[in-house]
């Protein structure tokens, strides 16, 4: 790591550790009294935050922003590749973009903000999760060139507007839990992890992951990795064998279920699943992102500073 373009941050804990996704190779093992008490205290600290259902996107932005975010999560899913992350830095990194954008507001056009909020998101995320993390010059965005100074100050806006509070929890602080309490232990294999994480990949393209709490994305896909036509009554059943689930709105995960269902068959008309792919072909990374063209920022446009008091990019 290059001290000059990178800074730690030491005091900050994630709420996840390595065995709750160590890429698709992990072996779902039988649930303990201790994994449901675990699960439980993160369901509640979901419960507790402030941070869910408050997406803020007009008409007028709504379409502009959409097309800018798919190209950030295209952006973020192709270096987490090149740079070998974990998958659940990359999602985290999209949480980060997400929150920050429930909070502030990039004014409509401005595609290299979106571009330099995903790469300050992503390298945050792998300052939290992974154990080698890259110098900020590694951080290559298509189309732009951002000098290590222009990104560390972005870092710091999504710090601030995020009041430092880094430790999220995502879908896949459940994935293993959930499997092993949904699927009959002759099925919880690694074929079934790799279909749930791309479940959530996809999903996470298409919804924004403010939307939906995160154990509700996890057992949403779980379900669907098992059996992609439960009905409501089948899938009540299947969530009510699983104790920690008691607390939550078995209406939003039949919601979720239903949407990643829509969004899955949307998927499959297409000839391939990208997701998939990188499940596939995560340990056999390219070696470049493609640049269309350099443009090199110094530092924010002078309209935007960081401390305006309109919130806005």
């Amino acid at each position: 790591m290059d001290p000059h373009t990178t800074f730690s941050l030491p005091n900050l804990l994630c709420e996840e550790d390595d065995s709750s996704l160590n890429d698709t190779k992990s072996k779902v093992s039988n649930p303990r009294s201790e994994d449901d008490h675990y699960i439980r205290s993160l369901i509640e600290k979901e419960a507790q935050s402030n941070d869910y259902n408050c997406v803020i996107c007009d008409d007028t932005t709504r379409n502009w922003f959409k097309c800018a975010r798919l190209d950030a999560i295209d952006w973020i899913f192709s270096t987490r590749e090149v740079l070998g992350f974990h998958f659940r830095t990359a999602y985290l990194s999209l949480t980060y973009f997400d929150r920050f954008n429930s909070r502030r507001v990039i004014d409509n056009g401005k595609e290299w903000a979106i571009q330099l909020l995903g790469i300050a998101c992503l390298s945050l995320a792998a300052k939290m999760e992974e154990q080698v993390v890259p110098s900020l010059s590694h951080y290559k965005a298509q189309g732009y060139n951002f000098e290590s100074s222009v990104i560390q100050r972005m870092e710091l806006m999504v710090l601030a507007t995020l009041e430092w509070r880094l430790c999220c929890i995502t879908p896949f602080a459940y994935l293993h839990h959930f499997l092993s309490k949904i699927c009959d232990e002759g099925e919880c294999n690694e074929f079934l992890v790799s279909k749930a994480i791309a479940l959530i990949l996809d999903f996470s393209k298409e919804v924004n992951s403010m939307d939906h709490r995160p154990s509700v994305v996890a057992i949403a896909a779980v379900l669907l990795a098992c059996d992609d036509q439960l009905t409501r009554n089948a899938l009540e059943f299947k969530i009510g064998v699983v104790s920690s689930l008691h607390s939550l709105e078995k209406e939003c995960i039949y919601r979720c279920y239903n949407l990643l269902k829509n969004i899955e068959t949307k998927k499959n008309t297409t000839p391939e699943s990208k997701s998939f792919e990188l499940l596939i072909n995560h340990r056999n990374p390219s070696s470049n992102i493609g640049i269309k063209r350099k443009l090199t920022y110094n530092g924010f446009e002078q309209k935007c500073p960081l401390q305006k008091i309109s919130r806005r990019l």
